[in-house]
């Protein structure tokens, strides 16, 4: 395809192509929620396996370096989600 044809997409369909740049952002930030998620799941899981500690103390099993890259990755997903959001809304208007 030439860049015409993209050019000519572009303007001739711009929600369609807002919308599909908001489910891209979408997609990525619920993949990154379940991958910090499944990752924190492991982790914990690891250290469980050789002590004799419940779950109830699974917070302060991981060191404060672990939970603040945790929290830095969910709070980057909550704000692609958001602007995943935000394009939606922004495209019915287009």
């Amino acid at each position: 395809m030439s860049l015409q044809v993209f050019w000519s997409l572009l303007f001739n369909h711009p929600a369609q192509i807002v919308n599909g740049l908001a489910l891209f952002f979408a997609v990525a930030g619920a993949w990154l929620l379940v991958a910090t998620r499944f990752r924190e799941q492991r982790a914990v899981a690891g250290l469980l396996v050789g002590s004799q500690l419940e779950l109830s103390d699974e917070a302060s099993l991981l060191s404060e370096s672990t939970r603040r890259l945790n929290r830095f990755f969910y709070v980057f997903a909550g704000i692609t989600l958001l602007t995943a959001l935000l394009l939606s809304w922004f495209s019915t208007g287009l």
